[in-house]
């Protein structure tokens, strides 16, 4: 079953369109786009906004994605829920749901944060640097420039806890993946894959091209939210030397 929604957030009378498709009996995605593209991704922070500010007792979690944002919910207490007036859990909770969405304001919990993220690039904590360089034709230095100057956006968190996929990065920079992934990334270790960046929260086997590293923990087991980083944040990345980098906590192991 699929609910087609026109919901008009206050945005000068511009409708917004999200479809909701069910997925297994405990859980609907809300979809906002084919495309993954800026003005995608703001929407998807503003739902998640909303959810934020309107949690109900049904709802278990979300988790928004590049253009989707899938709500987890009880369908037990969906059934019990005073507003409900129907036979099944799905589509009360779409009607839920469309009514949440339909009360939305633009500027309702959107304060975007900017987050700075210092990088020692190159040498032993950067060992794909030239690559990326030669791949574009550039210097190495051009590459620490063009990335430590690019205007990002955290499009998603997943694959490892706290992993943020950083949309925004310039085309002149853009590099494959390896051919060969590596079985061990070092924590905090900033990389490049495609036209996105990101940075390796914890220790994991990837294949994206390491350019450097941060001496920030992006990931936080004992901290609520457990992770640095969330959807929406924007991303300020600057260069620093490996002073002051072991400085600010960094270890060039």
């Amino acid at each position: 079953m699929l609910f087609l929604l026109n919901i008009q957030i206050c945005r000068g009378g511009e409708t917004l369109n999200f479809s909701l498709h069910p997925l297994g009996d405990q859980a609907v995605m809300i979809q906002l786009g084919e495309e993954i593209s800026p003005a995608i991704q703001r929407e998807v922070s503003l739902i998640a906004s909303l959810l934020d500010e309107n949690t109900e007792d049904w709802m278990i979690e979300y988790v928004p994605a590049f253009t989707t944002l899938t709500l987890y919910y009880d369908p037990f207490k969906v059934m019990q829920a005073p507003w409900n007036s129907y036979p099944l859990p799905y589509p009360a909770v779409c009607s839920r749901l469309n009514t949440l969405l339909d009360h939305a304001h633009q500027d309702s919990g959107m304060a975007q944060r900017t987050v700075t993220i210092p990088v020692c690039y190159g040498g032993e904590l950067g060992p794909d640097l030239q690559f990326v360089a030669d791949h574009n034709g550039l210097t190495a230095e051009d590459v620490i420039r063009i990335h430590s100057t690019g205007d990002y956006d955290v499009h998603m968190i997943g694959f490892a806890p706290g992993f943020p996929y950083i949309g925004g990065m310039p085309e002149t920079i853009a590099a494959p993946r390896r051919k060969s992934p590596r079985l061990k990334i070092p924590p905090r270790s900033v990389g490049i894959a495609g036209k996105q960046t990101g940075v390796y929260p914890i220790e994991t086997p990837g294949g994206w091209q390491l350019i450097g590293r941060t001496p920030l923990n992006l990931f936080l087991p004992n901290e609520d939210p457990p992770t640095l980083l969330r959807a929406g944040d924007k991303i300020q990345f600057k260069s620093i030397s490996l002073q002051e980098y072991i400085a600010l906590g960094g270890d060039a192991e």
